[in-house]
């Protein structure tokens, strides 16, 4: 699904003024409402500048593997894109135990929301904490089908506590404008300058792939890198 800036930058609004509801009245029932996302068809593979696309963005990456890693995998993902919840729930185990835990491949995970609710589940994550982020996004995938509805912020607001927050601190993230503004930030550039424009999407050592890849086909992409 392809999101301009002009749509996205009225679900922040949309955003902010939820989080600014739910501050002044305490309320946890606001409807934010998620649309389902199409996955396009995958364009051709395109070739990034990977000094560009590994300089610093407005958010520290958030990193899983060996910095040694011949293989540097960069994920863009909307926390409630369905395909990017079967990418994490079919492909990425795989990916992890096979690659990552194994240091060949490092693997960067950003932030590129498609509507106002997945903003709010990548700030949540951001704001959970010090080795929660991975775990964090795992539980928004695996239960997106809960909390992507018409009422979401109570069944967020019951997944985060589980994670150590309280009513206040989850109000907190979510009126946090600077970090709001660094994802919108983040989705800019990757935009503009890498050419996403759908999700769930994976550099694979600066060369582009669209689309929810099953682990036979991203092994392909990854073994011509681990040939000696």
């Amino acid at each position: 699904m392809t999101v301009s800036r002009r749509e996205f930058l009225e679900g922040v609004g949309a955003l902010a003024l939820v989080a600014g509801a739910i501050a002044a009245a305490g309320e946890s029932g606001l409807a934010l409402f998620a649309p389902a996302h199409a996955q396009p068809a995958a364009p051709p593979a395109a070739t990034v500048s990977t000094e560009e696309l590994m300089s610093p963005g407005p958010l520290p990456d958030e990193v899983l593997g060996s910095a040694d890693a011949p293989i540097t995998i960069v994920e863009y993902a909307s926390m409630t894109c369905p395909h990017c919840a079967d990418f994490h729930a079919k492909t990425f185990p795989e990916l992890k135990q096979r690659y990552i835990d194994t240091g060949k491949v490092r693997f960067i995970f950003r932030e590129f929301p498609l509507d106002p609710l997945a903003a709010a589940g990548s700030m949540l994550a951001r704001c959970a904490g010090e080795g929660k982020y991975f775990p964090m996004v795992d539980t928004l995938f695996s239960q997106q089908r809960t909390w992507a509805v018409q009422k979401p912020l109570p069944p967020l607001l019951a997944i985060f506590k589980q994670a150590g927050f309280s009513q206040e601190s989850f109000e907190k993230c979510l009126a946090d404008k600077k970090l709001l503004a660094d994802i919108e930030q983040t989705r800019e550039r990757a935009a503009n300058k890498f050419g996403v424009n759908s999700t769930p999407t994976l550099f694979i050592n600066g060369t582009r792939h669209t689309g929810a890849l099953s682990i036979e086909s991203l092994e392909k992409e990854l073994q011509p890198y681990l040939k000696s």
